[in-house]
């Protein structure tokens, strides 16, 4: 070979290889100099971890504060795929071992073989010390890119103690009803993050450098509920809807003076713990949420207008007759009888629809309509929970003579439990009408506590027409008027009972033989301090207020008077006519 041919492909090597070293330089200076931070990122990136910090969510305390809903820590197993791909068999396998019905073994290789991606979640909401013994069980095999996540997880320690007041949360911890729904801003917190280095294997690396971003919790919620009366009540009341074979029942017993509200019981209900009989029916807070005809009930708001009028006091003469026919309608009461002469204080405690009707043509249709619309009545009431209705009152302009007469004893009128509680307080309370609420404060997760607004009070009647209805119902209570059941001894109470044809929810026509039935009752009657009121919807057809309804009410306020250390007052009850 010429010795010139070898000179030229030598020089073409020299000059290959200085090419070579020439680009092996270049890039080692783009990487050690021009791309030097993201390179370096890039490897912290590789060899750290990001953590979610979750702020718990905040507690929910009775007024005593015992825990009605708190939170506690449970883990979260997730998993990286470019780490754990080619084990993925003997991870699912380990963690299933370990974990149960917890992991499915299948889906779990599943997940771990991930195309592209480097986290997927293998198991939620587990408790902390059984997801810690499977993913230790995992590294201990030598098994890398298997973690966990510490996540905050609901605890209602009542189990189904009022449920349907404090609600419930979905599985991202946003609250979707009652007070976990009304008050989920205040209680949610401000999660905080983690970052620290890992090894090869995707552990935590001792002592390594590590920053965190500190969480804040969420604000805990004070409310006006007794844990114990609340207890009792729910009971007492589940008790007797299951043996009447009812729909549903509802208990609610509110300070008269201040409007909160120391239990709200609902039967059936469900239990937010377990989540056991949670479905669409039994989420509704059926004492904000439902309308139902109150019946005789409505008579202390007829006769309060009245007296407010200076029309009729407790003593007042009505002559009843034996039936009436209103444009066309028969109008009677629940038991035969001939012409009666009641006081007005006899129409309330033989519950007289008659009665009420002849005592109600005092007033105009205009009148009276504006006393409903004074007592609350076709409006919200403001409690501080969500979804409220606002009840049915037809414009004044629509009235019929029978609307008028039949509105006067609480038929073709609409209400929900909260408003006519509300309503009825305002005449034990002396004539002022307040805003019922649940929650008292809310106590911020520096330690600060902000009371929440009272809401408006405002007079409806005056105190003497209040006093004289007072008289009316503590008749109704006597041994001869039609609730002596609801007799608290030691104690004078006031009440009324209430029986209306129920409404067929799909047709909205009555059905006949199936009613509403209820007891409304306030104690002490020359002192009040609380009011009850007790629903029972669709009963046995022969159950009345005062058999079904009177022994839950005098049950729950007896318990509520002793709770709250409320003593006899020694006075009896006074003897009020009932005829002439």
């Amino acid at each position: 070979m010429p010795v010139s041919v070898t000179r030229t492909r030598l020089r073409v090597l020299v000059v290959c290889v200085l090419a070579l070293f020439a680009l092996f330089a270049g890039r080692l200076f783009q990487i050690q100099a021009v791309d030097a931070k993201a390179y370096a990122a890039m490897a912290v990136e590789a060899g750290t971890r990001k953590a979610v910090v979750p702020a718990p969510r905040g507690d929910i305390v009775d007024r005593n504060g015992e825990e009605l809903v708190t939170s506690t820590q449970g883990l979260t197993i997730t998993g990286d795929p470019s780490m754990a791909a080619d084990k993925a068999p003997e991870i699912a396998r380990i963690l299933h071992e370990k974990l149960g019905d917890e992991i499915d073994y299948f889906d779990t290789i599943r997940k771990l073989r991930t195309p592209k991606s480097r986290f997927v979640y293998l198991a939620k909401d587990l408790p902390a010390y059984e997801a810690r013994k499977a993913v230790q069980a995992v590294a201990e095999a030598g098994y890398p890119g298997v973690f966990t996540q510490t996540k905050s997880l609901r605890s209602y320690p009542g189990g189904s103690l009022a449920a349907n007041v404090l609600g419930i949360t979905e599985e991202n911890g946003k609250g979707i009803a009652g007070l976990e729904a009304q008050y989920d801003g205040e209680l949610t917190g401000t999660d905080g993050s983690s970052t620290y280095e890992v090894s090869s294997t995707g552990q935590r690396i001792p002592m390594a450098d590590s920053t965190v971003k500190e969480m804040i919790p969420g604000s805990d919620v004070n409310t006006t509920l007794d844990r114990d009366l609340q207890w009792y009540a729910d009971q007492r009341l589940r008790d007797v809807v299951s043996s009447a074979g009812a729909d549903y029942g509802l208990a609610v017993t509110m300070d008269v003076r201040t409007c909160q509200i120391v239990q709200l019981s609902q039967a059936p209900t469900y239990n937010p713990d377990t989540r056991v009989g949670v479905n669409d029916a039994t989420l509704v807070n059926r004492a904000v949420s439902n309308v139902f005809e109150p019946g005789s009930v409505m008579k202390t708001i007829t006769m309060a207008a009245l007296a407010d009028q200076g029309k009729v006091a407790a003593d007042t003469k009505i002559k009843v007759p034996s039936g009436m026919v209103v444009d066309g309608f028969p109008i009677g009461d629940y038991w035969q009888h001939g012409t009666l002469r009641l006081t007005a204080a006899g129409v309330i405690a033989k519950s007289s629809n008659l009665g009420t009707i002849v005592a109600a043509e005092q007033m105009s249709d205009s009148t009276f309509y504006s006393y409903l619309r004074k007592f609350g009545f076709g409006s919200r009431s403001g409690i501080d929970l969500p979804e409220e209705s606002v009840g049915i009152v037809s414009p004044v302009r629509e009235w019929t003579k029978a609307k008028k007469a039949t509105t006067s004893f609480g038929q073709g009128v609409s209400v929900n439990a909260i408003q006519m509680v509300r309503a009825v307080g305002a005449i034990a309370n002396g004539g002022v009408m307040c805003t019922p609420r649940v929650v008292d404060s809310v106590t911020k997760a520096d330690g600060s506590v902000e009371k929440t607004p009272a809401g408006e009070s405002q007079r409806v009647v005056s105190r003497g027409a209040a006093a004289e209805v007072t008289r009316m119902m503590e008749a109704v209570t006597a041994d001869d008027g039609t609730a002596p059941a609801a007799q608290i001894e030691g104690y004078r109470v006031a009440g009324k009972t209430g029986t209306a044809w129920r409404v067929n929810p799909t047709t909205g026509r009555y059905v006949r033989g199936q009613n509403t039935i209820s007891f409304m009752g306030f104690a002490p009657a020359d002192n009040p301090r609380f009011i009850t009121y007790v629903v029972i919807d669709k009963p046995p057809a022969n159950a009345g207020g005062g058999s079904m309804a009177g022994p839950v009410f005098q049950d729950i306020m007896s318990m509520a008077l002793e709770r709250f250390g409320v003593a006899p007052t020694g006075a009896k009850p006074p003897k009020i006519k009932q005829d002439w």
